[in-house]
């Protein structure tokens, strides 16, 4: 085996996890991740060194990533309606006119704990309790970065709906890194 695709091989296990945070399904993110890789392969000559690997790598797999989620907004039917998929639960944390039942409290240093490993981990875990659409919108415009009218048009979204769940996204996130991270002592 050549050095090449040794070096592949050993990106697989950070590319599978970047795949499942953006697709939230194991099967997807596997066949997003073994695309990325055979098309490195068939790049190979392209790639020459000149950047990271892992960036070159990472670069290919949003690609891939996006032609998942393309394809999977083409297979759907129809989005389910609001609430049926979980984020009824989040319309729980706020009163009718829009506020909060009861405000979050304050992060004593949020800074420090972004360089802790745990901390990531606690994100993922969160992350992964939102619903799939939500997590998906909030995934390519923070993550991924895309701006607003891409997002839309990749899902098939208002750009209302989209603020709604960015939104939404960035409270539950809070919501649940006050009750598993910061609130720990």
């Amino acid at each position: 085996m050549n050095d090449f695709r040794v070096r592949l091989e050993e990106e697989r296990p950070y590319l599978l996890r970047y795949a499942r945070l953006q697709l939230r399904e194991s099967s997807a993110a596997e066949d997003a991740v073994q695309e990325t890789l055979l098309a490195a392969l068939a790049g190979e000559a392209s790639f020459g060194g000149r950047s990271n690997l892992r960036t070159w790598l990472t670069g290919i797999l949003k690609h891939k990533i996006v032609d998942t989620i393309r394809r999977e907004a083409r297979e759907t039917t129809r989005a389910a309606p609001l609430g049926e998929d979980g984020e009824a639960q989040l319309d729980e944390l706020f009163e009718a006119d829009g506020h909060w039942r009861e405000f979050p409290a304050a992060w004593s240093d949020p800074d420090a704990s972004l360089t802790q490993k745990q901390f990531f981990a606690t994100l993922e875990e969160c992350l992964g309790r939102l619903p799939a659409k939500t997590a998906r919108v909030f995934m390519l415009r923070e993550h991924m970065g895309f701006e607003t009218d891409e997002i839309c048009k990749e899902l098939g979204i208002s750009s209302t709906h989209c603020w709604v769940l960015l939104y939404r996204a960035r409270m539950a996130l809070r919501e649940c890194l006050d009750m598993n991270w910061f609130g720990k002592k």
